[in-house]
């Protein structure tokens, strides 16, 4: 399975915004965008916010799309390819084609996983996940990218409760807020898809609009 090597946070560097992609070390002074916002790169102190745009600092609509595209793989991890494909398969589907790419992003058992609060990011999600921790609807399984549907039930798997990660979890995921979409029951540390996400519940620093530009050109 291929996977992203680059460190996290230049990725947050280079959108010009945090993405909180370390989990809780975001939201400390440890955090490395506090210390520096700025692109990575030689010329990142000089460019645009975002390191992107021309040396005037202007950005034009192809770079504002690209930018958009790059942040959302960014945020929920994903490859290329892989993303590329969710766009075709949410082009297909009914409604908007913006939000439905959403919504099969926050469908992923690993971006589940996060949302439940039984992982402190998507990457810690992904690697709880890939190494058979949880089971859904009574299965084991171990594929991060599994999409869910309504009434799947997720579960920590029996096996793993002994583990000292999972004992203290009920109280860790209690700590966070579970987005109307799903249930969670902290004490059986188990969740499952009420719905599919309306929009609002969505991160905000998504620009689906701008994605949908960048793969209609």
């Amino acid at each position: 399975m291929s996977k992203n090597l680059s460190p996290v946070c230049k990725l947050c560097r280079r959108e010009g915004e945090k993405l909180y992609l370390k989990g809780e070390r975001c939201f400390t002074p440890k955090c490395s965008f506090e210390k520096r916002s700025f692109a990575p790169g030689q010329h990142g102190r000089t460019g645009s916010r975002g390191g992107g745009g021309s040396r005037m600092g202007r950005e034009s609509d192809y770079l504002r799309q690209l930018r958009a595209k790059q942040r959302a793989r960014r945020v929920y991890g994903i490859l290329e390819r892989q993303f590329r494909r969710y766009y075709e398969v949410a082009l297909q589907r009914r409604g908007l084609t913006g939000l439905n790419l959403l919504q099969i992003l926050e469908s992923r058992l690993d971006n589940v996983v996060f949302r439940l609060g039984f992982a402190s990011s998507r990457s810690q999600a992904r690697l709880l996940v890939s190494h058979s921790h949880f089971t859904v609807n009574d299965r084991r399984t171990d594929v991060p990218s599994m999409l869910l549907k309504q009434g799947d039930v997720v579960t920590v798997r029996g096996g793993s409760r002994e583990l000292t990660y999972f004992k203290g979890l009920g109280d860790l995921a209690d700590a966070r807020t579970t987005p109307a979409w799903l249930s969670r029951d902290t004490k059986q540390l188990t969740g499952s898809v009420q719905r599919l996400p309306e929009r609002p519940e969505i991160d905000g620093i998504l620009n689906e609009q701008l994605i949908v530009e960048y793969y209609s050109r």
